[in-house]
């Protein structure tokens, strides 16, 4: 299927490492003009070099915390200007607090909360002279059911898929599009499930038997589903959360 993203003018937050690469690399390879930040100058500009040589039109790397929100709504502007425009904006950078403490509750709500919310208010005004607008923030399975991650990871997730629908509701007459992915447990070297399987391994045993497929998920999975409902093609899908996980979650979704 041609997605029709060649050309499309994105932005990626957090897009260095595991699912954020994947995406990146997933929009660069159909062509796309894609613009990535993490908190490393350096880590950037090599992944954006990297992406032209995958197939991106044009690729911009930048240093950015998501929770400055100052600077991340300046970078916005400055790719949108530079570029004539935005179509998609990704949110996938999260703190992955998983501790309940005051400190964790802070970093979700200004990563994963604030950072999606200054992303799409920067973003909006070039989204809304896109023909192909689209807006899609990674979510987690841990927001809509209970599981090890009860506390500020779950419950700020759950609280990113009420935003994000809601923006598909306010957003739609506009012609913007809002959607969440939600994945299951994935798996990368260096990534989380790769530490608790080192650190943890009576945990990671644990999460890897709840899932039926008997393997966690890989970060292309979830990039695949990314560029599908970020694309044209998925035209009229809007205020959808689309979970991600091989099963693994039991509970139906209303």
């Amino acid at each position: 299927m041609d997605l029709h993203l060649k050309g499309s003018r994105i932005i990626v937050t957090g897009a260095t490492r595991g699912i954020g690469l994947a995406i990146a690399n997933t929009f660069a390879a159909e062509g796309a003009d894609v613009a990535v930040c993490s908190r490393d100058a350096s880590t950037a500009n090599k992944l954006a070099a990297s992406l032209v040589e995958r197939g991106a039109g044009r690729s911009l790397g930048a240093a950015i915390d998501v929770s400055d929100g100052a600077a991340l709504k300046q970078w916005v502007i400055d790719v949108g200007t530079q570029w004539g425009g935005l179509d998609v904006v990704v949110s996938n950078v999260s703190a992955l607090a998983i501790s309940d403490d005051l400190s964790s509750w802070h970093k979700s709500f200004e990563t994963d909360i604030l950072g999606t919310v200054n992303l799409v208010s920067a973003a909006i005004p070039f989204l809304e002279k896109s023909k192909e607008a689209s807006i899609v923030a990674i979510s987690s399975v841990s927001g809509r059911e209970i599981d090890f991650a009860a506390g500020p990871y779950g419950s700020l997730k759950a609280a990113l898929i009420h935003y994000v629908q809601g923006l598909a509701q306010q957003l739609a007459a506009k012609g913007i599009r809002a959607n969440t992915v939600s994945p299951g447990n994935v798996y990368f070297e260096g990534g989380v499930w790769n530490d608790i399987e080192r650190d943890d391994p009576t945990l990671y045993a644990k999460a890897l038997a709840l899932n039926p497929t008997g393997r966690m998920g890989t970060p292309q999975e979830i990039a695949n589903a990314v560029a599908f409902i970020s694309s044209p093609a998925a035209s009229f899908i809007s205020g959808a959360n689309l979970v991600v996980d091989g099963a693994l979650t039991r509970g139906v979704q209303l």
